[in-house]
């Protein structure tokens, strides 16, 4: 006689109140899961002395998935731009990245593809597929955005820029630039600008802060369409973003997207990274989702967390062992060579 597989779901129910085929949201699941147990081990990797500096984006998984699912990757203008944050994890392991290289990232590895082993975790940076490199001064990347989308707005097509930054960011002037050279008339741009709003400006909540509410009301006065999406739910995410996207690559104008979504971990390795319970976890809260539609177990959802993370534990180990920049190679990297320049034109 045998017994039931009690880590195997039962048939599925009705799919559709979970408003996505079940194939993906499965993988968006298993890469969510991914990203956060990723950024559990690059804390481990900094309490333990493996690393400088922890900042990154356990809670921000829904929405950053749903993001890189739908970037169109590759490099050159006629693909999409992203000019991120350093809670971008999970954009980029959704893009195809392996998280391996985020563990290198925060040893300062030599082997590190991002950035040589000469910045912070969090801070990617891949030529392959239009990923800007992402800056520690808070929300500069809003400036830097418009020069791509300018590009692809001479350029033609369908690619776009996207830049993403905090909602405390919001408040830097580099934002309202972005607003301004993005809607000029008759030279719009085709520029996605997302704020992740976790409702926390390092140790500023908010609520003190905030006379724009929400803050995807900006855009209004300078003609641009703006959103707000619940960026805890993955299915609310996906489907702003797709929205969003398609309105900026048919219409080659700016769209202004605010996730709401949560700070589980705090800021950074500054203020403790101790996880807050109180804060809405989206991949719970997806998983109950998957539970309830028979199309995930809880001993599956264990096991496939517990395989990452001793994958993750291994790797560790052998990317701590690896080597250092050496002091002769600091200046490598420090300007393009004009061919790669005229390459990327």
């Amino acid at each position: 006689m045998t017994t039931p597989d009690s880590s195997r779901p039962a048939e599925p129910h009705d799919l559709s109140e979970l408003g996505l085929p079940a194939n993906l949201l499965l993988e968006m699941h298993e890469l969510m899961v991914t990203a956060r147990v990723l950024e559990e081990r690059l804390i481990r990797m900094q309490r333990q002395g493996d690393g400088y500096f922890w900042i990154g984006g356990p809670g921000e998984e829904a929405f950053n998935t749903a993001l890189g699912m739908l970037v169109n990757k590759g490099r050159g203008l006629a693909h999409d731009y992203l000019h991120l944050h350093y809670r971008s994890s999970a954009t980029v392991l959704a893009m195809g990245e392996d998280p391996i290289d985020s563990l290198r990232l925060m040893a300062n590895s030599a082997r590190d593809p991002y950035t040589g082993g000469r910045n912070f975790a969090g801070h990617y940076s891949v030529r392959k597929w239009n990923v800007c490199p992402v800056s520690s001064p808070i929300e500069v990347q809003y400036s830097i955005a418009i020069g791509t989308a300018h590009a692809q707005r001479r350029h033609g097509g369908n690619g776009i820029t996207i830049v993403q930054g905090g909602d405390a960011g919001s408040a830097e002037s580099d934002f309202a630039t972005c607003l301004v050279w993005s809607s000029r008339p008759g030279a719009e741009l085709p520029i996605l600008i997302i704020v992740a709003n976790n409702n926390w400006g390092i140790s500023t909540h908010a609520s003190s802060q905030h006379g724009d509410n929400p803050i995807a009301d900006r855009g209004k006065p300078f003609g641009m369409k703006t959103a707000v999406c619940d960026g805890n739910d993955v299915v609310a995410s996906y489907r702003a973003l797709r929205d969003a996207m398609a309105y900026v690559r048919s219409e080659r104008k700016p769209f202004v997207l605010q996730a709401n979504l949560s700070r589980l971990h705090g800021h950074s390795s500054s203020s403790g990274a101790n996880r807050n319970p109180e804060e809405r976890d989206c991949i719970a809260e997806l998983e109950d989702k998957l539970e309830a539609a028979n199309l995930l177990s809880r001993a599956s959802a264990d096991a496939m967390r517990d395989a990452i993370a001793k994958k993750l534990q291994e790797a560790a180990k052998d990317v701590v062992a690896e080597p250092h920049p050496a002091a002769e190679t600091i200046r490598d990297w420090t300007f393009a060579s004009s061919n790669i320049v005229a390459e990327d034109n």
